[in-house]
């Protein structure tokens, strides 16, 4: 029988290994190294894993940033340069695999920053008030004990009758920062004539009615101790209730007004804006947005603003001194400013933590599927009411993107049996009004509500706001944020904000990035 051949490539195996191997230790110096050439893509991928930025914790300490990867953390001691690479806790969460991740921003103070270095001694007649004014301020907020940074710097120069821009962070004390020094300046000025068109002397314009009566609520009792009267012009109820609060007796010294009814008023003759001596655009940058900005400038139109200081000494003559307050103003403002008054005349004042994150409230951000988060925050209300029943706690703010949401939502809070109050946009203004008072006066202690509850509403005794829907700008998101960790308020504030879209990511993102550098929040005028 015949035996078969071995294969070839056995053949040539056996061959290999019979020959006898050189040593490479022996090799003369001419003859040349075996050469291996690595690839260029597999060079740069390991180049870039060994630069890519990582931060470990050499001991332990506080953090600034504490993130769920204990890698991606930040001590509190480290701060990122302007063009060094942050390693972002949520870089990754575009991606849908990287849902129930969290990181939160750590407080880094516990007092208010519109109360630090201020020195014990400072009072508001250090300022140049008045004793009436300083006397009609004790009876009407006897807690009040000396001024705020942002009180320090604006008080001033209004009583010098400069146009003020004031751009500081919610909760810092803006309200009282420009009516003590306004209501000053009509205490010497003739009164009005009761017979003829309703001419306030003073206006002060706001983009909702609920923050209208806030205002009303804080200037009413400065003015019944000062002989003025202040009264109250809100939306929502037609031309006869307009009419009948002009017509009230004793006329409007100080009027406050949302921008629809007063140019209701205006273009029906209810009212004349001509002996105006002050205007003040409260939450301007709302107000100067394209939804008001129309309204804005027909009122602008119809008073009288002072050119210069000197305009404002005619008693007979009278012009109005233009204050504009707001905790954000986007880039771009100080071109719509021009149009009303002269760069020269206005005084810009701005805190040094304008546009930047709180550093006393700490911030939560959670990754979560949309049909995650009913679950997640109907576990947060819950915790949140055992821990009230065992000792005194704050209320909670629940912030919506639409009203359809917040009804939505209601309805499921009621399935649960946890009571709430809404407040949202399209409710009608009968069952709108008192609602977010009796939120403040502890009624209920959860609050579902639209950005409307966001601007400029003080909620001292607010302990948590949960951002259901995650606001659609970073002015949005610091106005929510600020209804925590005011000027006065009981509570340390939180914030829990639900990020579920790609859109919302890419805002996280920029604050998270803000945090580690700590600067500003981009997109935002920090002058």
């Amino acid at each position: 029988m015949a035996v078969a051949r071995p294969p070839r490539l056995l053949r040539l195996a056996a061959q290999w290994l019979c020959a006898p191997r050189r040593d490479l230790a022996g090799r003369g110096p001419e003859e040349p190294l075996p050469v291996v050439r690595i690839p260029r893509a597999l060079q740069q991928r390991q180049s870039g894993r060994r630069s890519s930025p990582r931060l470990v914790l050499a001991r332990p300490g506080p953090l600034l940033i504490s993130a769920r990867r204990r890698e991606l953390s930040q001590p509190a001691r480290l701060t990122l340069g302007r063009w060094e690479r942050a390693p972002l806790a949520s870089r990754g969460w575009k991606n849908r695999r990287s849902r129930r991740d969290h990181f939160s921003i750590e407080r880094a103070q516990h007092e208010v920053p519109a109360l630090r270095n201020l020195s014990s001694e400072g009072s508001f007649a250090d300022l140049g008030l008045e004793p009436p004014v300083l006397r009609a301020l004790k009876e009407a907020a006897p807690e009040v004990l000396r001024p705020t940074t942002v009180q320090c710097s604006t008080i001033p120069p209004l009583l010098r009758g400069r146009h003020i821009l004031c751009a500081a962070e919610t909760g810092s004390g803006k309200t009282l920062g420009y009516l003590l020094p306004l209501l000053q300046r009509l205490l010497g000025r003739p009164g009005l004539n009761p017979h003829s068109t309703p001419a306030p002397r003073g206006l002060v314009l706001v983009p909702s009615r609920e923050l209208a009566e806030q205002v009303r609520a804080v200037a009413q009792p400065l003015g019944i101790s000062l002989g003025l009267q202040v009264r109250e012009l809100g939306g929502g109820h037609g031309m006869n209730r307009i009419r009948v609060q002009l017509s009230k007796q004793p006329p409007a010294d100080v009027l406050v007004a949302t921008p629809g009814a007063l140019w209701k008023a205006l273009k029906s003759h209810l009212v004349s804006l001509k002996q105006l001596s002050f205007l003040v655009l409260d939450e301007a940058d709302t107000l100067l947005d394209e939804s008001f900005l129309e309204l804005v400038d027909y009122i602008l139109l119809k008073s009288h603003i002072a050119e210069d200081p000197d305009d404002l000494k005619d008693p007979f003559n009278p012009k109005a001194q233009l204050v504009l307050v707001g905790a954000t103003f986007p880039e771009g403002v100080s071109q719509l400013l021009s149009k009303v008054a002269s760069p020269d005349s206005m005084t810009t004042i701005t805190s040094s933590k304008l546009h930047c994150i709180m550093p006393h409230v700490r911030q939560t951000f959670m990754r979560l599927k949309g049909a995650e988060k009913v679950t997640e925050l109907v576990q947060i209300l819950k915790q949140h009411d055992r821990a009230y029943r065992t000792g005194p706690s704050g209320t909670i703010l629940v912030f919506c993107n639409s009203s359809s949401t917040v009804n939505w939502l209601g309805y499921i809070l009621d399935d649960h049996k946890i009571q709430h109050l809404r407040l949202q946009g399209q409710m009608p203004a009968s069952m709108r009004a008192g609602i977010f008072q009796c939120f403040q006066k502890g009624s209920r202690d959860i609050l579902l509500c639209t950005d409307i509850a966001s601007r400029g509403l003080d909620s001292t005794h607010v302990e948590l706001v949960v951002n259901y829907d995650f606001p659609l700008t970073l002015q949005d998101y610091i106005h929510r944020a600020g209804r925590v960790g005011r000027v006065g308020s009981e509570v340390p504030g939180t914030v829990i904000s639900f990020v579920t879209h790609p859109w919302d990511v890419s805002l996280v993102q920029k604050i998270e990035l803000a945090a580690r550098r700590r600067r500003s929040l981009p997109g935002l005028d920090p002058q």
